[in-house]
């Protein structure tokens, strides 16, 4: 049993999130945390929402609501979204705790105290008609090296290099359009140029491993040629204080929100100790080198997981050019893995909330089934590469192979199981064919789990429906329906028994995809609907101090191990009600025009 880290990226609270946000972190990331837990390791799953930063300020402007209304609504937003999602956090939390701001000041005062932070006069774009203080994800223009429209005044995303935003050429605002002006401001820059030969030596390692996707590695190495150092300070009123005497006082200036949100997965962790009762628990996954971790996010946030967050880390411990000692926290754990997906587009558009090319969370699911949009992005999702969300690949995926295969075979089974038997028939003696499927299924556990393992996961429910398709072949050579005589009724049961422990078998093998519909079709199979548990809701206090809050959280210990489960003959079986909704055609005509329509809105 290993220790493992499910490091989910943090969803920023300026508006609620849509699909293509949960398809690259969200749904991937729960996928292999249910599935880890079921074989046997002790998963913690952490992430919350990122509160602090430019973007919110601007949004809670438009909205008339001061930044922390804007982020409490927002935050509890998202929570719920991802709760009917099913996403199986040990704890989903915020960046607004007074936890994570202490976390947050005691690696920022580590990383000083070891030497890797440098104090600069810098140029700091501000905005002429509000004289705030613009992020640098938040100007745009021509990339100064490789020529490329769109570059971002943090980095270029087409050539990988780091870019200041006085660099591009033609910057402009991304929130009004105006030229940004740029004055010159004291701030703290963290040293990566000091960190780079650590840097590289570890990205080295994790190549060698052959475990990271190879656009995420590449784009990773390629980002430490131009390494220079990165400000980690803000002009900026909200946000957490700068811990050191003369800049603490300062209200205007504060950690970079970029710096402060990736700490997140350490305070997070930290919480979820506190939380429990067992205050050092969270060293299990941080201290012990034994222990894995796994970072989620999508393509857009690789820089600052293969980069700028092991860069703290190493900095905190003394790892780099300057040494230095570790602090309280001790010597950290970097990422085993930084499992980057690509971006999903909607209808061959790029997702855009301000141009209504979207749709919500929310509104995704309160028209359809959580598990069909799962399965959709299991099947069909930005792994490796960008991927497509259209309606008309949603309801065919839905109903052709959710509901006509998997679905049917569900039903089809507990109904003649019903309506022969009224539970769950003895095996008898079985067949060549009949073995053969059965251990055919058995083997799907270590086929599927290895690729889940792996973050392959379109591998993975292929492999699982691949095995759905035989069963379903099993049923119709087989034709039970027909065996109707007294002496073919041994046949019959041992028949209904093989279809039905098979049923069983994929529903776990499927759970990780598909947890709720999973609990449904283990009640359609006499079970107890425990397949999989889900998370909830908890309003809780914050533990030092400031004001309650929402969380994600759940017990998670009693998953249903990765295995078959036999089944137990005389378990009542009853009539099956349908576990998936089979959508009409005109869903795909009717999604168009809500989507047409809020473009011209």
């Amino acid at each position: 049993m290993a220790h493992i880290l499910s490091a989910v990226a943090w969803p920023y609270a300026n508006g609620p999130r849509h699909i293509g946000h949960v398809a690259g972190f969200g749904v991937p990331s729960d996928v292999f945390s249910r599935y880890m837990r079921m074989a046997g390791h002790d998963v913690l799953m952490v992430s919350g929402s990122d509160e602090h930063g430019t973007p919110i300020l601007i949004a809670a402007d438009e909205a008339g609501v001061t930044p922390q209304e804007l982020a409490d609504r927002n935050h509890r937003l998202i929570v719920e979204d991802f709760v009917a999602l099913g996403l199986a956090y040990d704890l989903y939390t915020r960046t607004t705790t007074r936890n994570h701001h202490a976390v947050v000041q005691e690696l920022f005062r580590g990383v000083h105290a070891n030497g890797y932070v440098v104090e600069q006069t810098t140029m700091g774009a501000i905005s002429p008609s509000t004289g705030r203080t613009l992020p640098d994800r938040y100007i745009e223009g021509t990339c100064p090296i490789c020529g490329a429209e769109g570059a971002r005044g943090d980095q270029c995303d087409t050539c990988g290099n780091q870019l200041d935003p006085q660099d591009l050429i033609d910057p402009r605002s991304k929130i009004n359009g105006e030229t940004p002006q740029f004055i010159e401001t004291q701030h703290f820059l963290l040293d990566l140029p000091a960190l780079a030969q650590a840097l590289s030596g570890w990205l080295d390692e994790r190549e060698a491993t052959g475990l990271w996707r190879p656009n995420v590695i590449r784009f990773s190495q390629n980002i430490l040629e131009e390494i220079r150092p990165r400000a980690i300070t803000r002009d900026i009123d909200w946000g957490i204080a700068i811990p050191l005497e003369g800049w603490r006082e300062n209200p205007s200036k504060k950690l970079y929100v970029w710096f402060d949100a990736v700490v997140g997965y350490l305070s997070a962790s930290i919480e979820w100790a506190r939380r429990i009762g067992d205050p050092e628990r969270w060293r299990d996954w941080w201290n012990d080198p034994e222990a894995l971790s796994y970072y989620f996010m999508g393509k857009d946030n690789i820089t600052f997981h293969s980069q700028i967050w092991p860069a703290e880390l190493l900095a905190y411990a003394g790892r780099g050019d300057k040494g230095g000692e570790p602090g309280t926290y001790g010597e950290l754990n970097l990422p085993t893995e930084v499992v980057s997906s690509e971006f999903l587009t909607m209808e061959g558009r790029k997702f855009s909330s301000s141009k209504k090319v979207v749709i919500y969370v929310r509104d995704m699911l309160a028209r359809y089934q959580a598990d069909a949009f799962r399965f959709f992005v299991a099947s069909a999702g930005p792994e490796n590469q960008d991927s497509d969300f259209t309606w008309s690949e949603f309801v065919r995926r839905t109903n052709d192979e959710l509901v006509a295969g998997w679905g049917n075979l569900v039903n089809r089974t507990a109904s003649l199981v019903h309506k022969n038997f009224g539970e769950i028939p003895p095996l008898g003696e079985l067949e060549p064919a009949d073995a053969a499927l059965l251990e055919r299924v058995e083997g799907t556990f270590d086929v599927v789990g290895g690729l889940i393992a792996r973050n392959r996961m379109r591998q993975a429910v292929g492999e699982a429906m691949r095995a759905v398709s035989d069963v379903n072949r099993y049923v119709s050579d087989t034709e039970p329906w027909k065996l109707k005589g007294e002496d073919e009724r041994e046949r019959l049961g041992t028949v209904l028994h093989v279809t039905a422990q098979c049923v069983a078998d994929l529903n776990v093998v499927l759970s990780p995809f598909l947890p709720s519909s999973a609990n449904a079709v283990d009640v359609a199979l006499g079970g107890a609907g425990d397949v999989q548990p889900m998370p909830r809701i908890e309003e809780v206090e914050d533990l030092d101090g400031g004001a309650p809050y929402p969380i994600i959280t759940g017990e998670y210990s009693d998953a249903t191990p990765w295995r078959r489960r036999p089944l137990v003959p005389g378990t009542p079986v009853g009539k099956p009600v349908p576990v998936f909704t089979k959508l009409d055609a005109a869903v795909v005509e009717e999604e168009l025009a809500r989507l047409e329509g809020a473009g011209e809105g």
